[in-house]
């Protein structure tokens, strides 16, 4: 397996957990993964606001980039996928190739602008969620030989948010979304029953319209009752779920509590990979309760515990 890769802004600032984890969880799972040279900001959610033209031409570019590589080494026959971790990035990459599609007219305008770069877009290769390269490249049963902890009796909840789902229903049910279980029940662990699994954590509301964004995830964490944890494969809705919860709980005079991991975190945890390939440090929200019952499976297991639960640092425990 091997594929271009383009972790966006985020995965280099705030959800830095997010990029090493999921680069560390794709080599040890035997991909190779092709960063994007001098890729740019896909426009995010502000692009847009600015201009709609900006808002194709950003991610466009990143494209055509990969599309120039890919030319580059076509004697060896590959025609690698794009893999994109950051839910909204993938949402604006794929916004893209679907729009040209239909409209000729956008399809050249773009063009007229990337050729300032020496650049040409021609939408000859795919650009997937890592949701989607995880369920359908990676060979479930190859997974299950690697998992070394496992998570029995912990409950798992799946939360996928909007963006890897909506409007492009590529790899997934956006009402009721499934892709994330056979992943998390090779490790031993459960489902958390629920109906947010695919409900809107608000966004970039939390901050322009905060009693909207802390409504949405107070349900989100209501429901999430009863479960170890939520697993997210987004920046923004890990942001808004792990960030926010005393906030939320105070003002709503409630308790939350609840470790948010990212889903590469959670399988890499399971094959026993070391903390600097996961960095559980740089999560806002790993309870102690959580801490200890990990700690307890690896050591149950005599295999020697990857982390100890007092270097598993969180600012909500």
């Amino acid at each position: 397996m091997k594929y271009f890769y383009y972790p966006g802004c985020s995965l280099e600032g705030t959800a830095k957990e997010y990029h090493i984890s999921t680069t560390s969880l794709m080599k040890a799972l035997g991909a190779e993964l092709v960063e994007i040279d001098n890729w740019n900001c896909c426009g995010a959610s502000a692009a847009e606001s600015v201009s709609d033209l900006l808002s194709y031409v950003l991610p466009a570019r990143n494209l055509a980039i990969a599309e120039k590589m890919s030319a580059e080494t076509i004697e060896t026959g590959e025609a690698l996928d794009i893999l994109v971790p950051c839910s909204a990035c993938y949402l604006n990459l794929k916004k893209v190739t679907e729009e040209i599609k239909t409209n000729s007219q956008l399809f050249d305008t773009i063009n007229t602008v990337l050729k300032e770069d020496n650049l040409e877009f021609n939408n000859k290769l795919q650009v997937r969620h890592l949701l989607d390269v995880l369920v359908n490249d990676v060979d479930i049963d190859f997974f299950k030989t690697k998992v070394k902890h496992f998570f029995e009796n912990f409950s798992v909840a799946p939360y996928y948010g909007c963006q890897c789902l909506r409007p492009y229903h590529v790899f997934d049910n956006p009402e009721k979304p499934k892709s994330m279980e056979p992943l998390i029940l090779a490790t031993g662990a459960t489902i958390h029953a629920w109906e947010m699994a695919g409900k809107c954590c608000g966004a970039s509301h939390m901050s322009t319209k905060p009693e909207v964004g802390q409504t949405l995830v107070g349900n989100i964490l209501k429901s999430a009752r009863g479960a170890d944890m939520i697993l997210t494969v987004c920046p923004m809705c890990q942001m808004n779920l792990e960030a926010f919860q005393r906030k939320i709980g105070k003002a709503n005079n409630e308790l939350f509590n609840m470790t948010i991991l990212y889903l590469p975190q959670f399988m890499g945890m399971a094959m026993g990979l070391p903390e600097k390939d996961i960095r559980l440090d740089l999560n806002l929200s790993i309870t102690k309760q959580f801490k200890a019952k990990y700690f307890n499976i690896c050591s149950n297991r005599n295999l020697g515990a990857t982390t100890k639960p007092e270097t598993l640092m969180t600012a909500s425990a």
